[in-house]
Order: structure tokens, then C-alpha cells, then sequence
């Protein structure tokens, strides 16, 4: 979630920095450009002060008789051209210069020298130039009317160049783009802890109602930091897990003491079904059946408190070597092999993983029973034990007749059995007290077809953690 409200909040400071920096980059051109055009302004004001006293030469012809004005409005501009490398001139309405710097620069008969000239003329100064940026090598051109006794007599036109005020609007270009720089790094900053602070709760309910799923059910969320709405739901969710947790809580004692309280009256109703098959002939059905059906009605019932006390008990778990654990399980399940006429095939190299020993033999019992019940004689149950990564396995593959894709989504459900097996001894809680089993230590329990022709065969995987797991939290913790 954080990858997504991150890049979010990112994406909006940029947006608010890039809406903020751009008018404020346009504005440090326009003003340097100011600076530089309100420069030339005041030059050619000066100048034409100086030219405003020129006397005029004579009509069609050249000054031949120097003018002591002329030569230091000519000094002027011959100075400042060689300071400053602006071209700068005055010119007579006619285009005729009266000075210039440099000596030999003329009014071109067009471009935008010549239409500034022309508009001076008209007794206004030229208008402002357009905007010059960095990567535009342009001219500023300024021109000012020189009037004489309310007449335009002549005109001052610069023409400078604009690398200087190009580079100063560049470095304030970087200028702020550092700045900019900066303030994204702090939004990026402000950004991660924002996200954090919001987010940490959201990780926290995440991380317990995960616990809570795979079975660790006084998981809680501490309530600690963040916004107030999410410190709010983590109060209702530790609320309402305490409210799953009792209900769970009040059906494994309803199952488990409604199972324990039937065991008396059905041993009692089957010891006085014993005492009434005395009376009546040794091949009696109704006898025959109904004592079947007793006797299987108390295996529910074993089962049925074997899985309520199974999903109840906290698993001890150690590092054990489930190898040798295996081995003794198909070593002691061989006799019952042997009597069918199934082989039980084990390969059951030292492989360490950690699990409850107790619980896992349990398991591993209802697996391997599972397996010889559905396997035909001549035929075999192969148990493979195999470690590497995180986990280690446990494989029981029987050449029964297998399950359908159908029937192997259902399988492990409580009191689930496969419409074809009915008439097979269970109750169908023994797959259902194994995952129960294995869940309390972190480990699991999958199903698959073992082959692709028939008999398929049922494939069980069980599977235990190689590292320890984390420890559960007590009654009441906070999950952190």
C-alpha cells in the first residue's frame, strides 16, 4: 500500500514545486532582461542629452568644421563600445549617422535596428524587446528620440549583446532549481514519514489479522500511533477478535464436553446392546447392525474430541529430526501393511525441521492410515522425506483409487468423505485433526492426484517450517 500512496504524494508536491518554479523561472528572466533594457534605456538617455546640443552640418554635405560637442559625444560612444561591447549610435532622421561606435556600423535598411529607429522617430522609445532566454542567442536593441526645440532631430540607437544577461537569468535558473531540488527532497522526506505514521497501524492490523488466520487467534493489534480513525479500528478489531476468539472458544468446549458427556450413556447403551444380543441367536442382523453402527458412533465422538482438543493445544515445538520420526511411524504401521497386503515403502533420510514430535506423529498416524485404507492389496504406499529452503516435506503417496478434482477441493473438510468410499471404516475428521495438528506448529497439509493414469492415487504433502517459527503471542499480547 505504501508503494501506492507514496509515489501519490510524490506525484502532487512535483506538481505543486514544478506549478510553483516555472512562473517564478519566467519571472527571473523578465527581470533580468528589465534590468538590462532599463541599463540601455539610461545610456541612450545620456547620449542623447550629449547630441541634443550637436549643431547640424550643413544641408547635403559633410561637417568640415569640427565641433567640440560632436568629438566628446563621439569619445563617449567610442568608450563605451570598447568597455562594454555595445554597438551604440546616433543618427540623423535622414539615417545619416552623426557618431557611432564602432566607426564603420551603419542603420541596416531593415531588421529590428531599423524599425526601433523608425519608431523613435515618431518621438517615443522603442518598444520593450522580447522576452531572451538562455538558449536564444538574440540582440537587445533600445532606441531614443533626441529632441530639439520639440522637434525629433535625431535618434540613439544600442545594440548589445545578451550573453551576460543569458548567463545571470542560467544561474538563477540553477539557483532555484537547487532550491527546488531541496524542497523535493524534504517532501520526499515528510512524504516517507507521513506515509509511515499513517501507514504503521495498517501494517500492524495486516500482520495480526494474518496471525489470526493461520490460527494464532490471541493475536492483537497494539494501539499505538497513527491517525485517530485507524487507532479507533484497531481498538474494534482487538474488540471483535475477542469476540471470535470466546465463540471459538465456547464451540471447542461445546464439542468437547458434548462428546465427553456422550461417551458414558452410549458405553451404557452399548454394553446393555451387548446384553440383549445374549438372548437372541449369534447370527442376528438387527444385533449385528446395530452394534456396527454403536461402535462407530463412539469413534465419532473419540474424533470429535480429538480434533477440539487438537485445534485448543499450543504446540511445544522443537528442533527434531523429522526423519527418524518418520521412520518409526511406517515402522510401526508396517504390521497393519503387511496384513492387507500392501507394502509400506519408506525413504526417510536425517532431515531436521521444527514441529511439535507429538502432533507430527499424530499426523503422520491419520495420513498412513488414510493411505492403507484406500490402497488394494498388492499394491504400495511409498513415504518420502526430503528437506531444502525453508521447508521440509513429508510425502505419503498410496496407488489407490484417488479423488477427482472436485472431490480433492473437499478433501480435509470436517466429516467429508468421497460418496464412493461410504463404505469404508471413518469418520472422516482424521485428514481434518491433521491439518489441526500441523497448523498449531506452523506447518501445513496439501492434497494431490499422484499419478495422471488410473488408479490416480492421493498424494498428501505435509509440510513443517526448517526455521523456527515466531513466537505466538500470549493471552491478551499485542502483535508489534
Amino acid at each position: 500500500m505504501r508503494t501506492r500512496l507514496l509515489p501519490l504524494l510524490i506525484v502532487l508536491m512535483a506538481a505543486v514545486l514544478l506549478a510553483l518554479g516555472f512562473p517564478l523561472a519566467v519571472s527571473l528572466a523578465a527581470g533580468e532582461q528589465q534590468k538590462a533594457v532599463v541599463d540601455r534605456i539610461d545610456d541612450t538617455a545620456r547620449f542623447a542629452a550629449l547630441a541634443q546640443f550637436v549643431t547640424d552640418p550643413p544641408t547635403g554635405s559633410r561637417r568640415t568644421v569640427p565641433d567640440e560637442r560632436l568629438e566628446t559625444l563621439r569619445r563617449e560612444l567610442a568608450s563605451y563600445h570598447e568597455v562594454y561591447g555595445i554597438r551604440a549610435g546616433v543618427f540623423y532622421r535622414t539615417g545619416m549617422p552623426m557618431a557611432s561606435a564602432p566607426a564603420d556600423w551603419a542603420l541596416p535598411a531593415g531588421g529590428e535596428v531599423r524599425e526601433a529607429f523608425d519608431e523613435a522617430k515618431l518621438s517615443r522609445r522603442s518598444h520593450d524587446p522580447a522576452q531572451v532566454w538562455p538558449w536564444q542567442r538574440t540582440r537587445l536593441v533600445v532606441a531614443s528620440p533626441v529632441i530639439r526645440d520639440g522637434d525629433v532631430v535625431a535618434v540613439v540607437v544600442t545594440d548589445s549583446p545578451t550573453g551576460q544577461t543569458r548567463s545571470r537569468t542560467l544561474r538563477d535558473w540553477l539557483i532555484l532549481g537547487a532550491g527546488e531540488t531541496a524542497a523535493m527532497l524534504v517532501a520526499v522526506g515528510a512524504a516517507l514519514r507521513l506515509t509511515g505514521w499513517v501507514l504503521r497501524p495498517v501494517r500492524v492490523l495486516d500482520a495480526t489479522t494474518h496471525d489470526i488466520a493461520t490460527g494464532r487467534l490471541k493475536s492483537r493489534v497494539a494501539v499505538a500511533g497513527g491517525p485517530p480513525e485507524l487507532r479507533r479500528l484497531a481498538r474494534s478489531f482487538n474488540e471483535m477478535a475477542d469476540h471470535v476468539q470466546d465463540v471459538l472458544e465456547q464451540q471447542r468446549a461445546f464439542v468437547a464436553d458434548a462428546s465427553h458427556q456422550l461417551r458414558n450413556p452410549l458405553a451404557a447403551l452399548l454394553l446393555r446392546i451387548e446384553l440383549l444380543a445374549l438372548e437372541l441367536p449369534e447370527d442376528n442382523e438387527e444385533i449385528a447392525s446395530v452394534r456396527t453402527e454403536g461402535k462407530r458412533l463412539a469413534q465419532v465422538l473419540d474424533d470429535l474430541l480429538d480434533l477440539a482438543l487438537a485445534e485448543h493445544a499450543e504446540a511445544d515445538l522443537r528442533l527434531i529430526d523429522i526423519g527418524a520420526l518418520t521412520g518409526e511411524r511406517v515402522a510401526a504401521w508396517a504390521p497393519t501393511a503387511e496384513a492387507k497386503g500392501v507394502r509400506l515403502v519408506g525413504e526417510c533420510p536425517a532431515t531436521t525441521a521444527w514441529a511439535d514430535p507429538v502432533a507430527l506423529s499424530s499426523a503422520l498416524d491419520a495420513v498412513i492410515d488414510n493411505a492403507l485404507k484406500f490402497t488394494p492389496a498388492g499394491e504400495r504406499v511409498d513415504v518420502a522425506v526430503s528437506g531444502g529452503g525453508a521447508t521440509s516435506t513429508i510425502v505419503v503417496a498410496d496407488r489407490g483409487p484417488g479423488l477427482t478434482d472436485e472431490e480433492l477441493a473437499r478433501v480435509g473438510d470436517r466429516f467429508w468423505r468421497s460418496g464412493r468410499h461410504q463404505n469404508i471404516k471413518g469418520s472422516g475428521l482424521g485428514l481434518s485433526i491433521s491439518r489441526a495438528l500441523l497448523a498449531a506448529g506452523g506447518g501445513s497439509i496439501g492434497y494431490a492426484a499422484h499419478r495422471a493414469e488410473e488408479p490416480r492415487g492421493l498424494r498428501v504433502t505435509v509440510t513443517v517450517p526448517r526455521t523456527e517459527p515466531a513466537a505466538r503471542p500470549r493471552s491478551g499480547a499485542a502483535a508489534t
